[in-house]
């Protein structure tokens, strides 16, 4: 007896289990609907890895492209012609300006139009002819320091490869050397920090900022008080603002605590104006949570308004400068890099903290940003629903 029942549930669990591998197929037909009807999982699993090996592969390169180069000529003789001749036809380097003056190299720099400038003293030429040495001085860009080492070893060749090229000529009784003096503007001890600190403020105030705003909004979606807010007396408009408002008094509140601890533990100077710093960094912080705002409206879960903010961190850190040269990038991704918030504010940032710059050369970053402001908050305001 024991036997025959043993041997029906042993039948009846086969059948079981063949039941349950022919019921597989509808089920992972039915998963594969619901990923396939989710946009954001499509976007991850779909796009996101595409966009990582095209900047990992194409665009994120340590490679120094495009090295803009001023000439302060103050001999005006053949060697310097054919100088100039060289660094203009180099591949990795583009000759922006020939200048008259110092002032005018010291401008380029700080309007962010030159990374090296050139300087021929006016007894070069004589030099070169009698001494068989002459020494050009090279005024380079340090407030990025590995890129300015790189950008002195790229223009320095060139240099010294066109000495090379007049003792082959035969023009000079002696073999000629030019000997290139390289001087470091802005970061002479070339410390990494001071390239890093402003554009790890710009991503750790854009991630909060963003994060903590859409979380806030998408909060009280998922808690039902929402509906509440929308049926009192207060606009829209008044409800995002004072959801606003909070967190960016703690942002204010966050950047002085940054900028101390910036200053004081990792000394990084504070060459320009600080009230114009912290003028650019609160209108970046309501960029951000402008942003915010606008991924409270696509989403209506926090977990996935979290998800969505931490993306950001992608084109923060790659599409910025913040880390890799964006004049090493190719010309769509540099155009895309536009459209980045944080691009502008790395770039302000480090203009007014390390260049010491005037406010009227970072006019340029607060117009962008001010654009974007403006983008944002009219997208943002324009999907926001009245009615859930």
């Amino acid at each position: 007896m024991n036997k025959v029942t043993i041997t029906g549930h042993n039948e009846n669990r086969r059948q079981t289990l063949r039941l349950g591998w022919v019921g597989l197929l509808p089920f992972v037909r039915k998963e594969f609907r619901h990923i396939f009807r989710d946009g954001r999982s499509m976007l991850i699993l779909l796009v996101y890895p595409v966009i990582l090996i095209v900047l990992f592969g194409y665009a994120v390169t340590t490679e120094v492209k495009n090295v803009r180069v001023a000439v302060l000529d103050s001999s005006h003789d053949e060697v310097t012609r054919l100088a100039c001749d060289r660094i203009s036809s180099n591949s990795y380097m583009t000759l922006v300006a020939s200048v008259g003056d110092i002032d005018q190299v010291y401008s380029l720099f700080r309007r962010g139009k030159a990374d090296v400038a050139v300087v021929f003293g006016s007894n070069f030429a004589n030099d070169i002819k009698h001494d068989g040495l002459a020494q050009v001085q090279l005024l380079v860009d340090g407030t990025e320091p590995n890129q300015a080492v790189m950008r002195t070893q790229y223009v320095g060749s060139v240099l010294s490869d066109v000495g090379r090229e007049l003792a082959g000529r035969g023009t000079f009784g002696t073999a000629p050397a030019i000997n290139p003096v390289p001087r470091m503007l802005y970061n002479p001890q070339q410390k990494s920090e001071y390239n890093f600190v402003p554009g790890v403020i710009g991503m750790i105030l854009m991630l909060i900022c963003a994060m903590m705003s859409s979380i806030a909004i998408v909060r009280e979606k998922e808690n039902g008080t929402m509906e509440v807010l929308l049926s009192s007396p207060l606009s829209p408009a008044c409800i995002v603002i004072a959801k606003l408002v909070p967190y960016f008094v703690i942002s204010a509140f966050n950047i002085v605590t940054i900028l101390l601890l910036a200053r004081y533990l990792l000394g990084i100077p504070m060459a320009g104006s600080l009230p114009v710093l912290l003028g650019v960094t609160l209108l970046y912080i309501l960029v951000a949570l402008t942003l915010g705002l606008l991924i409270s409206t696509l989403v209506r879960t926090q977990i996935a308004a979290m998800v969505l903010s931490l993306l950001l961190i992608i084109p923060t850190v790659y599409l910025s400068g913040l880390a890799f040269p964006l004049e090493s990038m190719p010309g769509v991704l540099r155009a895309i890099s536009t459209i980045v918030p944080a691009r502008w504010y790395i770039d302000a940032a480090r203009k007014l903290m390390i260049q010491g710059v005037e406010a009227r050369f970072v006019m340029q970053d607060v117009w962008a940003m001010v654009i974007t402001e403006a983008v944002l908050l009219g997208i943002s305001l324009k999907k926001f629903k009245v009615r859930l």
